[in-house]
């Protein structure tokens, strides 16, 4: 059955549900409801590692079964990995306004730029592939607003 219940779910998931059909920009919008997201719930720092994790974990999954829906590797409309990806990026750094956008826009330029190894990361099949290119970008955030903060630039 090519529509089944299970199949539906997990391209929701990884489109989160209507956001990955933005006609264009997906993966900013992704990061930006990840960015709301996190904003509405602001979850504690080891919260938002166990969302983080579950994440990663069933967005693998989702974005395996969403690339066999869409005949497409990495397809646009997968939009989960930005999600993963922002909450890695905002992992254990200290909260504010100019942190958050920061990571937002951080965030967005390592994805789309891909610095090595997050280039090699997209070469990994399936949703592991599409999840992990996402989450390296995040931790090249994480590392630089880690170092920034540290050091008060803001």
């Amino acid at each position: 059955m090519r529509n089944s219940l299970s199949e539906t779910i997990l391209k929701n998931i990884a489109t989160v549900w209507f956001i990955g059909y933005a006609p264009v920009a997906s993966g900013t919008f992704g990061t930006l409801a990840a960015l709301i997201i996190f904003v509405v719930f602001m979850p504690s720092n080891f919260t938002l590692l166990i969302i983080t994790a579950a994440v990663i974990i069933v967005g693998t999954v989702a974005a395996h079964a969403a690339e066999g829906y869409f005949n497409e590797k990495d397809s646009r409309r997968i939009v989960i990995d930005e999600v993963a990806g922002f909450f890695v990026s905002i992992l254990y750094v200290p909260r504010g306004f100019v942190v958050l956008v920061l990571a937002f826009f951080l965030f967005r330029a390592f994805d789309i730029i891909k610095p090595p190894p997050v280039n090699y990361m997209e070469r990994i099949r399936g949703g592991l592939g599409v999840m992990l290119d996402d989450v390296a970008a995040g931790l090249y955030v994480n590392i630089i607003l880690q170092i920034a903060t540290r050091m008060r630039f803001f």
